[in-house]
């Protein structure tokens, strides 16, 4: 390959929006891998790299650590036969796959906090108590005597 055809490491770095520092700590990680190095040491990537660092902060983003990361991305050995890396990068895709419904369903589960919210705000729009310390800022309402819901209750 020629370098021509490659990005040096500060001209990948801008366009990942990273630094120089995070991608030598991800490449002495085994995370990242230049695709190649110049007789003077720099290191020159591939732009489909980018796809990699953008998968590495996917996986940290559903609460990977790097080690785990670097498990689920170590599917790259030239002694595998075909079959077994199909294998392998399906099994990666999985996890993610496991991550993401993880993630959507904890998201969710805020949405439904919310919603219980709004609706115990409308109830608070009609009541004449003001939040305030001498009522303990309304925890619990003092309409209904039940704790508010906890997404009001953070703001009260």
């Amino acid at each position: 390959m020629q370098t021509s055809e490659l990005l040096k490491i500060g001209e990948f770095a801008r366009l990942a929006n990273t630094n120089l520092r995070t991608l030598r700590y991800y490449e002495e990680l085994g995370l990242m891998k230049p695709a190649a190095r110049s007789d003077g040491g720099f290191r020159y990537y591939r732009h489909c790299d980018l796809n990699r660092l953008n998968m590495i902060r996917s996986l940290q983003d559903l609460g990977l650590n790097l080690d785990r990361i670097r498990a689920v991305l170590e599917i790259r050995d030239p002694q595998q036969d075909r079959a077994g890396f199909m294998s392998e990068v399906r099994r990666a895709l999985d996890v993610q796959d496991e991550l993401l419904n993880k993630r959507i369903e904890e998201l969710q589960g805020q949405r439904a906090k919310l919603a219980e919210a709004r609706a115990k705000l409308k109830e608070c729009e009609l009541c004449q108590h003001q939040p305030s310390p001498a009522n303990n800022f309304c925890e619990p309402c003092r309409t209904t005597g039940q704790p508010l819901p906890e997404k009001i209750s953070a703001l009260y």
